[in-house]
């Protein structure tokens, strides 16, 4: 499919619609990956109330915020899905703790990385084999990374058309919508956590910090743990 075709018809269409578009572009192969971070419950929401044929998954990384975990139970109850959930190999968690010790992530940008590409990026690649579109949550205010994405990009490293329904969607926007449909979100969010991942890898920010400051703030490097390192280049 081209894809200037169809950012052009992306761009002019809102995000339930867009949503619905690409499910009427592709009979099959369409897969949601959800964080259940703010943008992602309003995704499953629009997906859910449309009724769209998209296969739902989540990373479990094994270091989620019980919230994280709650948000999961409520989010299936409200809406009926089904969330398939990915786990990292078991034998490769074992052999980096027992190696490095369980929070060799603090040690080095290298130890994080590798943490964070068995526990999320190795899982996520399971997750999309065999799918032809990637629908994701990201929006171009999250951070500088995410200034220049399109609604629909090509992935390179895993050979799909990856879909940014949300992509020029404002926080305050995104909040407004999710009072208005009483949507379903983690109860961090409200103690400070714009951005929620692992629990020893997320901290809430303070006033006037970027919102994606709690994420690894242990670093100043540009962070990303690489689920979304190509597109974001």
């Amino acid at each position: 499919m081209d894809l200037n075709h169809l950012n052009s018809a992306l761009a002019s269409l809102d995000a339930a619609e867009r949503l619905k578009y690409i499910c009427s572009q592709f009979e099959s192969g369409v897969v949601f990956s959800t964080s259940l971070g703010q943008e992602d419950q309003v995704i499953t929401h629009l997906i859910a109330r449309q009724h769209l044929p998209v296969s739902v998954f989540t990373l479990d990384t094994g270091r989620l915020f019980q919230e994280t975990y709650d948000l999961l139970d409520r989010t299936i109850a409200r809406y009926k899905v089904q969330v398939n959930i990915f786990f990292p190999d078991a034998s490769r968690v074992e052999a980096m703790v027992n190696e490095k010790g369980p929070n060799s992530f603090y040690e080095s940008v290298e130890n994080r990385k590798e943490c964070c590409f068995i526990r999320k990026v190795e899982p996520l690649n399971r997750a999309l084999k065999g799918a032809r579109v990637w629908i994701t949550g990201l929006r171009a205010e999250q951070s500088e990374n995410r200034h220049n994405l399109s609604y629909a990009e090509w992935d390179g490293t895993h050979q799909l058309i990856k879909i940014n329904p949300l992509l020029d969607w404002t926080l305050d926007q995104l909040l407004v919508f999710i009072e208005k449909e009483n949507i379903p979100y983690n109860k961090l969010h409200d103690k400070g956590f714009p951005s929620i991942g692992c629990k020893p890898c997320t901290r809430a920010i303070e006033p006037g910090e970027d919102i994606r400051a709690g994420r690894w703030w242990w670093e100043s490097s540009k962070k990303e743990c690489g689920l979304h390192q190509e597109t974001a280049k």
